[in-house]
């Protein structure tokens, strides 16, 4: 154990990112947030908010980000439909990570709130949050059963095709 570990005594430090492994992953997370980051910038360009109007454009990256983040949770995560180990560091923490902005979301509920616009406010705060896990949820099911659907074919036709 390090020195320099500041966790609760008996808990063991995190291992360190050091090795090639840990170099790609910290990589393809990198790669991944900048186009993330670019995909969302180019969304605000194409889709602005005026100041001091209700910040659609944010909310449907968001929506959009999340329900993206649903389907390659279930190919990956779940179904292991896709199992090369950096697809989930690139486009999970990566692309989509640096795409969904809550931050910003945070930041315009409060400039809502300053503006005394506190049921705007509220709305985009519950709207979010709902649309958001909704679409996660939503897409999960959706991907989970067209995986499924595709297996069923699949195997309905190697089976009809060994007779």
């Amino acid at each position: 154990m390090s020195g320099s570990h500041t966790g609760p005594p008996g808990e063991e430090a995190p291992p360190a990112l050091s090795g090639p492994r840990e170099a790609a992953v910290l990589g393809v997370i990198a790669a991944g947030g900048a186009l993330g980051a670019t995909a969302r910038y180019a969304a605000t360009l194409a889709w602005p908010t005026d100041a001091g109007t209700f910040p659609w454009t944010v909310l449907a990256v968001n929506v959009a980000g999340c329900a993206l983040i649903g389907v390659l949770m279930v190919l990956t995560a779940e179904l292991s439909v896709v199992s090369r180990p950096l697809v989930r560091p690139f486009l999970g923490v990566g692309v989509l990570g640096g795409f969904t902005t809550f931050s910003t979301y945070a930041a315009d509920v409060s400039k809502l709130l300053q503006r005394q616009e506190a049921l705007t406010a509220m709305v985009y705060a519950f709207l979010t949050l709902a649309a958001a896990l909704g679409a996660v949820r939503a897409s999960a099911v959706v991907t989970r059963g067209a995986v499924t659907r595709a297996r069923r074919t699949r195997a309905g036709r190697t089976e009809g095709g060994a007779r």
